[in-house]
């Protein structure tokens, strides 16, 4: 009797891991490799951990957080509701890469289209560690970049807002369609009572959360993998001269930030370092603002998670939405600030 191929073969995530586990190997035995093995381990060595934590907050949320509810949070066409998303996302203490998970899966909940585009556009550069992070590099500076980061998640999902009523991006189709219009305050208290009155047991609430994790993991591991894979293969073969030299306060020096932020986006905690050398080194506080904004507006691993689970249109529509902002507000930061 004829037996298929193993699963394993047909899981995106194993083979993508292989790929890069076999790299990995290979730079022990040829030179050329091993930048990019140190440029990798480098990678994950910054961001397993919120890659990790994604995954885990998602897997929470698949089974504790009712589809009702996430549909009072961010599943409503209106104004607040685009706030209610930059507020969630800026709270939330996971870097770019972390927040994939949880992005995808607020989706799955029911989450609008614009809500998502503006909870994954305010969290990685504007959350509450970072803000810790960013002062002690920029001083006052930080203030601008956190405002200005907010201001373009808050900008675009309303823009995203109106692109979904005009039938121009896809909408959900996952949404839960509560009825009526209650009060986001009495959904939270009834949330909150039936967890309370629930007879589960911790080890049925951690079996849960593992397997919604798993469940995630298998949707956008294997995206997540190939960008530190290619962001890897960028910064272990990009001359460093190359940032000292071409990203300067013009315009010019700009267009070359975003260019740099397109095909080296990296984690939000690892990228702060960098963008504080760079405006040490230039004095353009606007070029480390689009080297940490433009790499979530531009980042291949978001939008190919967005193409596949969200909608083509909206994953396209991403770059051409943000980018003009980050571009613009870069500007003026190096002109005034």
């Amino acid at each position: 009797m004829k037996t298929g191929a193993p699963i394993w073969i047909k899981n995106k995530v194993v083979l993508i891991a292989l790929t890069l586990a076999t790299l990995v190997g290979l730079s022990f035995i040829v030179p050329l490799l091993v930048p990019f093995r140190e440029s990798l381990a480098e990678y994950l060595g910054s961001i397993w951990w919120a890659i990790l934590l994604g995954l885990l907050i998602g897997g929470a949320v698949d089974h504790y957080v009712p589809d009702e509810m996430i549909s009072h949070l961010l599943a409503r066409k209106k104004k607040r509701t685009i706030f209610t998303a930059v507020v969630l996302g800026f709270l939330l203490s996971a870097c770019s890469h972390g927040i994939l998970a949880l992005g995808i899966e607020l989706h799955k909940k029911g989450a609008a289209t614009s809500s998502v585009i503006a909870f994954l556009l305010a969290s990685p550069w504007a959350n509450l560690p970072l803000t810790i992070m960013l002062f002690g590099f920029f001083g006052s500076g930080a203030l601008f970049i956190i405002l200005a980061a907010l201001l373009v998640g808050i900008n675009t999902g309303f823009i995203f807002q109106v692109l979904e009523k005009r039938g121009w991006v896809e909408s959900n189709t996952n949404k839960a369609n509560p009825e009526g219009d209650g009060a986001v305050v009495v959904e939270i208290r009834k949330w909150f009572r039936s967890l309370r009155d629930s007879d589960e047991s911790l080890a049925d609430g951690l079996r849960g959360t593992w397997n919604g994790a798993v469940s995630l993991g298998n949707m956008v591991m294997w995206w997540i993998l190939l960008g530190i894979g290619l962001a890897s293969l960028a910064g272990a073969y990009v001359p460093h001269v190359f940032f000292q030299n071409y990203l300067g306060s013009s315009f010019l020096g700009l267009l070359a930030t975003l260019f740099v932020a397109t095909v080296l986006e990296v984690c939000s905690e690892g990228s702060a370092p960098m963008a504080f050398e760079l405006f040490r080194q230039t004095g353009a506080l606007g070029n480390s603002f689009v080297f940490l904004m433009a790499g979530v507006a531009t980042d291949y691993t978001e939008i190919g998670l967005l193409w596949s689970n969200v909608g083509r249109r909206a994953a396209l529509l991403l770059p051409i939405v943000t980018v003009p902002q980050v571009i613009l507000l870069g500007w003026l930061a190096n002109v005034w600030l």
